[in-house]
């Protein structure tokens, strides 16, 4: 009792501290798996938070804001390049999959919220819960703020929103894994393996794209010692566009190389370059060395170039070969091409554009000098400039404070949809503007985990006493409604996917439909039973849509409910 009196009086005196032990405990409960389902760290930081609440907790509400306010920012940052990407006309399929299921969601939501009179927090929390969007919590709560009702019963529709979301969640989770991995190849008649061995023949195109830390064995590039049989032979008469000579040892010591050095009988030669040309030219010169002398090394980089001369633009790589001569690029070699996010084949007619990105590979002189020619090194920095983004948070909060007036009814993004929308503009613009706005994927993807653990934490702090009752009371007709929101945008979205974009391919039928749900655990399951990454390609794009779309279901299902 005395110990369980302390940690009372503890937490009720620094809420701080049953924050930050509300996410920990949460993400703990998270990790735990139940066959394919597993309720993760926000979901279990909720839980958490409502259980430390019933000791009585108070916390501020400012900061429930500015957590989630720093997520939903990072989330749009993240998806904006690909979400802009996405409205062109290739694209046109999965733009209307998003749409689909966005709208079938909310007027389910809307009709069950109406058949069943489920307040404006509850029909926001099922939402949440049901569609599996946890950021509709924020936006939403951030919507009933503007209602200009009074703080209790402000407070208490926003807890109620937190429950709609704990009671409906783990089907929410659960629905699309069923459909997209067992319901739509029966609908397809096809089955997911086949068609992602069948999709990434016709995508790969004879392109090798290894994942994180992989490298082929049997690299294109190598560098061989090879000792000269006969002298009289210059530099520039034994490189080639494939093949560049580094070093030369004569005896023991280092000579410089220029393109006019003549090579003696007995030099050591590094030869570096393409394989098959470094091999056959240095069997042409002697005998490779197999044990060179330590001394006999160059260190190699790799470094992206952003290609903005515009001498360069609109050229074929052929034309722009020729342009930088030889001279001019030695040494250089250049390992491939993309083109926004994509990779795009290095071939001889490919055309250059502005803002492409080209990879190089050589010494760091040799690339520095190139680099220049081009445009501009791309320097991987760990340091966020705050400057931008904080610009860009201060543009989101703005727009979230405006109201439209539907009437007598009040439309507003809130301080979440601003945040989202602006996240998505100054996203798309650092992607085409790489110098400025760096955010390193590890400092984005940590305030996306926080904000919205720490966000759902403090409303489960603040409301939590009064969710239990609510769950007491409501709870088994809740699960019901989040079952009936999970599945019939599903079904709705699936068949006009079916039937009305006539999808052939079922994994990536399967990916665009469960990034139309922001499902990212029945990505994890369509992933395993593809056996490749085809799916994720479909998904990105109705997935960064999805992003916006169910968010702002928030204030839609506030205002119309």
């Amino acid at each position: 009792m005395v110990i369980l009196e302390f940690l009372q009086t503890l937490l009720r005196n620094n809420p701080e501290i049953a924050l930050f032990l509300a996410i920990a405990i949460g993400y703990w409960i998270g990790k735990f798996r139940f066959g394919s389902l597993q309720i993760g760290g926000v979901a279990g930081s909720l839980l958490a938070a409502v259980l430390i609440s019933q000791i009585g907790i108070h916390i501020d509400s400012g900061l429930k804001t500015v957590l989630f306010a720093l997520f939903i920012y990072a989330v749009g940052f993240q998806s904006g390049p690909q979400f802009f990407k996405s409205l062109g006309r290739q694209s046109l399929r999965e733009v209307l999959m998003a749409f689909v299921l966005a709208i079938s969601g909310l007027f389910t939501v809307l009709a069950v919220a109406r058949m069943f009179h489920l307040d404006k927090g509850l029909a926001a929390g099922v939402a949440a819960g049901g569609l599996t969007q946890s950021a509709i919590i924020g936006t939403a709560s951030s919507a009933l703020e503007k209602l200009g009702l009074p703080l209790a019963q402000t407070q208490m529709l926003q807890g109620h929103v937190a429950v709609g979301y704990a009671v409906t969640y783990i089907f929410g989770s659960l629905a699309p894994i069923i459909i997209c991995v067992n319901i739509l190849p029966w609908l397809m008649k096809r089955g997911l393996r086949e068609d992602a061995l069948t999709a990434e023949a016709e995508q790969m195109q004879g392109m090798a794209v290894y994942g994180d830390g992989e490298r082929p064995a049997l690299s294109e590039f190598v560098s061989r010692v090879y000792q000269v049989k006969k002298a009289g032979q210059s530099v520039q008469q034994i490189e080639s566009d494939h093949v560049t000579v580094e070093q030369i040892r004569r005896q023991k010591n280092l000579v410089a190389v220029t393109q006019d050095s003549t090579v003696e009988a007995g030099d050591l030669l590094l030869l570096f370059g393409h394989r098959a040309d470094v091999i056959s030219t240095g069997e042409l010169l002697g005998e490779e060395i197999k044990q060179p002398p330590h001394d006999m090394d160059v260190v190699i980089v790799r470094h992206d170039v952003l290609l903005t001369n515009k001498a360069f633009v609109g050229k074929s790589v052929a034309e722009c070969s020729q342009i930088l001569s030889q001279v001019a690029r030695h040494g250089v070699y250049f390992l491939g091409l993309k083109r926004g996010d994509k990779n795009v084949p290095f071939t001889s007619d490919l055309h250059i554009l502005s803002g492409d990105i080209v990879t190089l590979y050589g010494t760091r002189q040799d690339v520095d000098r190139v680099a220049k020619e081009l445009g501009s090194l791309l320097t991987k920095s760990l340091k966020t400039d705050l400057v931008f983004h904080g610009v860009g948070l201060v543009v989101g909060l703005l727009i979230g404070l405006i109201v439209v007036r539907l009437g007598s009814i009040p439309l507003t993004l809130g301080s979440g949809g601003g945040a989202l929308l602006s996240g998505l503009l100054f996203g798309w613009y650092q992607n085409r503007h790489s110098k400025s706005g760096n955010m390193p994927m590890a400092a984005s993807t940590l305030l996306v985990d926080f904000g919205l653990s720490g966000f759902v934490a403090v409303t489960g702090l603040q409301t939590g006493q009064q969710a239990v009752t609510t769950i007491m009371q409501q709870g088994i007709t809740l699960f019901m409604l989040g079952v009936v929101v999970s599945i019939v945008p599903l079904i709705i979205t699936m068949l006009f996917g079916r039937y009305v974009l006539h999808y052939k391919n079922t994994a990536v039928f399967a990916g665009a439909l469960a990034g139309s749900r922001s499902a990212n655990p029945a990505l994890g399951e369509i992933l395993n039973k593809a056996g490749n990454a085809v799916p994720t390609t479909s998904f990105a794009i109705t997935y960064a849509i999805a992003n916006v779309l169910l968010t702002l279901l928030g204030p839609l299902v506030v205002a119309f409910s």
